[in-house]
């Protein structure tokens, strides 16, 4: 609970920390929107994407990234869900095909980023810029190994293209205005499920070890990056209001209609995180990380400073 302005948290409801707490909330917000949904094809994806972050999945290595890692994803998850279920009280409704392949798409949008078992130099970090390509590449052998349909995967693989914050939504072979909407929700909700992360000042820090290993993205420091965060939050809010149909006053009706909370949950966590950093960049320059402790992100980010520095 916010002490000042008396508000709830989403991690007040929901343990965001724990993949299946976050999986079983994604359960009972489509089960709102279909009354017979078959959850099988949903959780036995949900249990390979663990699987495969994890380190569990055959061929390949766990996840080692520490900013685009499991809880990235299911953050992202979850507020495509809420955007789905917000609509759906709005009285706008999709298939419910076309909303299970969304659904997949925002879970393996970044599998581009996991190393394959005899990858082990580096991380999956210095993929950053063919992130899309591998996780496109990624997503066509899952369903062909898996015996998925070829026209099923085509449109995934659309909709994961929609995570590209330079990709024009309006441009990709969407058949119906029905996909367009829910690729517009599935950008929108990659924004927002990182912006809205309780610890997400911490895993800038972790973005940075990433951007570090590119060496092409032109941060010298971690401030030089927070920096960038708050113009980078204001491009994407241009975006999300302009670009992709302002489809995040879904959000509203959702918290509504699951909680009877009368505001949107992630949009004052966002308005929290980068009031917090605009805070931090004017009068902790010097100290900012000792005024980031959510999560003991960094101790671990302390741990891993000293294990490469052995």
């Amino acid at each position: 609970m916010d002490p000042i302005r008396n508000k709830l948290f989403l991690s007040d409801l929901i343990k965001m920390d724990f993949p299946q707490s976050v999986f079983e909330e994604v359960q009972h917000l489509i089960s709102q929107v279909y009354l017979d949904y078959d959850f099988s094809w949903l959780s036995r994806v949900f249990k390979d994407l663990v699987n495969l972050y994890n380190g569990n999945y055959p061929g390949y290595r766990p996840c080692s990234t520490h900013y685009h890692d499991l809880k990235h994803i299911t953050d992202g998850l979850l507020a495509l869900t809420s955007l789905i279920n917000g609509a759906h009280a709005s009285g706008v409704s999709f298939r419910e095909k076309q909303v299970t392949l969304a659904l997949l798409a925002i879970m393996f949008h970044e599998a581009g980023y996991i190393q394959r078992d005899d990858d082990t130099t580096g991380t999956g970090a210095k993929y950053t810029l063919v992130r899309l390509e591998r996780t496109l590449e990624f997503v066509n052998q899952y369903f062909i190994t898996n015996g998925y349909d070829a026209t099923d995967c085509e449109l995934c693989c659309t909709f994961i293209k929609a995570t590209d914050m330079t990709e024009d939504l309006e441009a990709l072979p969407f058949s119906s205005e029905g996909e367009l909407t829910l690729a517009r929700m599935i950008a929108t909700a990659d924004i927002v499920g990182q912006i809205a992360d309780r610890t997400y000042l911490e895993k800038l820090l972790f973005l940075f070890q990433e951007l570090s290993e590119v060496h092409v993205l032109g941060f010298k420091t971690e401030l030089d990056l927070m920096k960038n965060t708050l113009d980078s939050f204001r491009q994407a809010q241009h975006r999300m209001e302009h670009d992709l149909g302002n489809v995040q006053i879904y959000f509203r009706h959702h918290f509504m209609n699951r909680w009877e909370i009368d505001y949107d949950m992630y949009g004052y966590a966002i308005e929290s995180n980068i009031s917090y950093l605009s805070h931090l960049l004017k009068k902790h320059r010097g100290d900012y990380r000792e005024k980031l402790q959510r999560g003991g992100l960094l101790k671990r980010l302390a741990l891993m400073e000293s294990a490469n520095n052995d």
